[in-house]
């Protein structure tokens, strides 16, 4: 009776592992394991609508398996040259002496990182902001001392002169020269870009011309690593864009990275720095500020203080914009 009782037990489980629900419970697994990898794949955000062409740039790298650091490098130099943005490289629009100066910062997900910061004459800071990062035992080089180290390195120094939108806008500030900047048109002053590659590995870069009109000298958060800009492979990454007083304050972009490592979801940290930097700021009308994140899974998330942040995301399933949610309605 026994022998017969284990002949029918090992019989009805060889029955499970070949019955269609066993393979039904295989292919259902096998499912969740490709949408799992799809979510982790490669994808690309940035800031603002000058995100989407710097985001093709960098998605012709990540979809050909390139590396996360190549195309947030890559990415960004478009915006650097657009001239139809006044906020970003040296089309953009000059501080209060009439001088172009530029910010740029750029990460990898192992703590590598590189910036600069007041520098003048040169096309692509974030290419220079790598410079420092891999051919330095430095982090950040400003001034004079950044533009010489371009110099060292064979990098072309322009002339200094004014586009012709930032020529018009700047003539049009000086009839009164007041510094009182427009929220969500000269406040938008950076493009940050995060973005994962098919291995997984993250990486960021965030470059501007900073606010228009500033004092001759002001350096925003853009180039300080943990302000506009903070990767940790991790965990994940974010960037921030606004007026960059308000985010170093907070330490904006590594406050988020911290709020993820406890739990959080990009969406959720992005809104507990926002509430954070709500809390401090002192001229709360006239501010706006916008984060953006990764997490190492491929979810993501923005917010901003008030409406009128976008951002542009590319991914094998999607290339669009997107309307941040934010704190004022």
């Amino acid at each position: 009776m026994k022998s017969r009782r284990e002949f029918l037990h090992k019989a009805l489980l060889s029955s499970l592992v070949i019955s269609p629900f066993a393979n039904q419970v295989k292919a259902i697994a096998d499912t969740a394991k490709i949408n799992n990898n799809n979510k982790k794949s490669a994808q690309v955000l940035s800031t603002w609508n000058h995100g989407m062409a710097a985001n093709d740039k960098a998605w012709s790298i990540l979809s050909t398996n390139g590396d996360a650091l190549d195309a947030v490098e890559e990415g960004v130099k478009v915006t650097e040259i657009a001239k139809n943005v006044l906020s970003v490289g040296l089309n953009g629009i000059p501080d209060r002496e009439g001088i172009v100066t530029l910010d740029a910062s750029i990460m990898k997900g192992d703590g590598s990182c590189g910036s600069v910061a007041f520098v003048r004459q040169v096309k692509h800071p974030i290419t220079l902001a790598r410079l420092v990062m891999e051919k330095t035992p430095h982090v950040m080089l400003v001034g004079e001392g950044a533009r010489q180290f371009a110099i060292q390195e064979g990098m072309p120094i322009e002339k200094e002169e004014l586009s012709a939108g930032a020529e018009k806008a700047y003539q049009n500030w000086k009839k009164n020269a007041q510094y009182k900047p427009i929220i969500n048109v000269e406040n938008h002053d950076t493009i940050g870009m995060i973005g994962m590659d098919a291995s997984g590995k993250l990486a960021g870069s965030c470059t501007t011309s900073g606010l228009g009109y500033k004092m001759h000298g002001r350096v925003g958060d853009s180039p300080i690593i943990g302000a506009g800009l903070f990767v940790d492979e991790e965990v994940g990454a974010a960037t921030a864009t606004g007026l960059g007083e308000e985010v170093i304050r907070i330490c904006g972009s590594f406050l988020i990275v911290e709020l993820m490592r406890q739990g959080r979801t990009p969406q959720e940290a992005c809104e507990e720095a926002v509430k954070r930097a709500v809390s401090k700021c002192k001229d709360i009308d006239n501010t706006q500020i916008g984060f953006l994140a990764l997490n190492k899974e491929g979810d993501f998330g923005a917010y901003a203080i008030r409406p009128g942040f976008n951002f542009a995301r590319h991914h094998a399933s999607e290339q669009a914009m997107i309307d941040s949610k934010s704190w004022f309605k």
